[in-house]
């Protein structure tokens, strides 16, 4: 048997240290991504149960509710010591499941003072625009957040859900720090923007790196699990750890149960033979209900 493969455990944003864990917050909505959570109170309590395990980065959008999930997030953490929050502007919704692209300067500009008024803080740690506007050149968008960024409003800037000719360009532009695009054992159409992420010092920020909870685990992903006394879901983020120090998953919840599984993730080191044998091992990644719809269509807009 093949030794453990070792991983750091913090990724740096700039002068910014935290842990290779965090969390996101689209969860922490309605159905279709799209007004309150169905128990607020719970969704405060995942919030504040994840700050007592140690996680210090937190990923949100205006477009989580939209305004829902960025006004939960500075309700319930504020003052924000000791942890980073990261949230996005770039994308528009008209309803559950709706999701449009906008990255106009000026809007980008407007979302970004108004994330700050629900965060209640005076500096966004991570500004990212979520999507790339195909109306919008990127360079006058990421220049809308390096104007920002020098303005002292935001203290890093970020990029989502692009590809590596995208993520030059950004580059060229200004000193991004991130990327986050879609990566997990069921979609690893990301590694060229993982790979190029390490090479250049960026951290890579995993989205839906358990598919949304609806990843079809197979023999090979139960058996690794059942070696190391883990779940499915700690071995698939253990198995996400492990492609790359720059590697920073962000799985959601609405439970303080599945972010207590999913911190479980951290103890798991998985072996090389355990990595090849995930690694050869096909997944399916099917969606249902009309929170899985809202999903296809946020998949859609930012695979176009």
């Amino acid at each position: 048997m093949s030794g453990d493969v070792g991983q750091p455990l913090t990724v740096a944003l700039g002068e910014l240290h935290v842990h290779r864990l965090g969390v996101g917050t689209m969860s922490l909505t309605g159905p279709g991504v799209w007004g309150e959570p169905r128990d607020r109170r719970e969704a405060q309590r995942v919030l504040q149960r994840a700050v007592e395990l140690g996680v210090d980065f937190f990923d949100t959008a205006d477009s989580y509710g939209p305004q829902v999930a960025e006004s939960l997030l500075g309700e319930t953490l504020h003052p924000n010591d000791g942890i980073v929050v990261a949230t996005k502007a770039g994308l528009m919704r008209s309803g559950p499941g709706r999701w449009s692209r906008n990255g106009r300067p000026e809007h980008l500009r407007s979302s970004c003072h108004a994330s700050l008024a629900r965060l209640r803080i005076e500096q966004i740690d991570l500004f990212q625009l979520h999507a790339v506007d195909p109306h919008v050149p990127i360079e006058e968008s990421l220049g809308a957040l390096a104007d920002l960024r020098r303005e002292g409003v935001v203290r890093h800037v970020g990029v989502c859900n692009v590809d590596v000719e995208q993520l030059l360009r950004a580059l060229a532009v200004e000193s991004v720090v991130s990327v986050q695009n879609r990566f997990s054992l069921a979609d690893r159409s990301s590694r060229g923007v993982l790979d190029l992420c390490a090479a250049r010092g960026l951290v890579f920020v995993a989205w839906a790196p358990l598919a949304k909870g609806t990843l079809t685990f197979g023999d090979a992903l139960n058996a690794v699990g059942a070696r190391h006394g883990a779940t499915a879901a700690q071995i698939s983020l253990a198995w996400l750890l492990a492609q790359s120090p720059a590697a920073l998953p962000i799985p959601g919840t609405s439970s303080v149960s599945h972010l207590e599984e999913n911190a479980g993730a951290l103890n798991v080191s998985l072996t090389s033979d355990d990595l090849a044998t995930l690694d050869r091992t096909a997944f399916s990644m099917p969606t249902r209900g009309k929170a899985g719809a809202a999903r296809r269509a946020l998949r859609r807009l930012v695979s176009r």
